[in-house]
């Protein structure tokens, strides 16, 4: 094989990715670099969907290990520089015990800065000037700070979800300190996430009837397995409902819940309505990557059957690079 393979899976939420990528693994001996945004957490396993320690076993017995889960507390703070400056060097690690490293998640984000790693410019924050925007925010009225940033970013606009205050804020922010729009420090550099990389991008995608039902069944699985207990006890540890970790899909809505906004019925059908928002800027995110070859998971008669076909692909691909 002449160059070290970067195996990437990527996907919209309730696709299926964890269990498939622990499988592709499996036939390819390889480790797994979570790439989902809200795993990095511990005591956030419930609504962040994480993968359970006995699924972490192929069915040829194989154990696979996984980084980037549970390395934080709900209060740190934790960016896609800092992601990138802890995923890099795990590649480069894995590599060095001989595996194959298999970045797989579904922040969009956090995976393009891996595989096309972004140099970030570091940009000092202004409390005083996020007060004032939060409270521009308050007093105009939901949407008045997104609209503000469409007209100086549009880029960043289209990037960050108008319901997402917090990044809204701070792209702002970045624009009055320096004069410059947030999405130009994104600068991107056409390189692999190590020299002699043949990264191989794989998506995994369901007709969106199907993967619908499936967010639907997981909400309501995560309820059942007790994401109200969870959120609960988060609160009562003394995290904020502010933060940002409190503030992802879930989390949001179980504590809208708890503090009597809503009743636990309409915070279920919100979170129900909100996934599949998700998923679907999801795939408007992964769509554009031309490098990704999909994959339908219904088209398959089990888990191992698509997980035989990738890893199949991705070994192929590997030994003609």
């Amino acid at each position: 094989m002449g160059q070290r393979p970067l195996v990437v899976v990527v996907g919209p939420t309730a696709v299926g990715k964890s269990r498939i990528a622990v499988e592709i693994a499996g036939q390819i001996d390889g480790e797994i670099i979570s790439g989902d945004s809200m795993q990095v957490y511990r005591g956030m396993d419930i609504g962040a969907a994480k993968i359970l320690p006995e699924e972490m076993v192929a069915f040829n017995g194989r154990s696979i290990p996984h980084h980037l889960l549970d390395i934080l507390e709900p209060d740190e703070p934790f960016s896609v520089a800092d992601f990138q400056a802890m995923a890099r060097p795990l590649i480069k690690e894995i590599y060095t015990r001989g595996k194959v490293p298999m970045l797989v998640g579904g922040t969009g984000l956090y995976i393009q800065a891996v595989v096309d790693p972004y140099r970030f410019k570091e940009v000092s924050s202004d409390p005083i000037l996020r007060k004032k925007l939060e409270a521009e925010e308050v007093e105009k009225g939901r949407g008045y700070l997104y609209r503000k940033l469409e007209a100086v970013d549009p880029v960043a606009a289209r990037r960050i979800h108008p319901s997402n205050v917090r990044r809204v804020i701070r792209a702002l922010e970045v624009y009055y300190l320096t004069g410059e729009p947030i999405s130009t420090t994104w600068v991107v550099q056409r390189e692999n996430a190590a020299d002699g990389t043949a990264t191989r991008m794989v998506g995994l995608t369901l007709p969106r009837d199907e993967l619908y039902r499936r967010i639907d069944l997981r909400v309501e699985k995560m309820i059942s397995d007790g994401l109200v207990e969870e959120v609960r006890g988060l609160l009562k540890k003394g995290y904020s409902p502010d933060l940002k970790s409190m503030q992802a899909l879930g989390y949001r809505h179980i504590t809208e819940y708890l503090q009597g906004q809503c009743d636990l019925e309409d915070a279920i059908k919100r979170l129900k309505r909100d996934t599949r928002h998700f998923a679907k800027r999801q795939y408007t995110w992964f769509l554009r990557d031309p490098r990704i070859k999909w994959y339908d998971v219904g088209k398959y008669r089990s888990l191992l059957k698509i997980a035989s076909e990738i890893a199949s692909d991705v070994a192929g691909q590997c030994q003609e690079a």
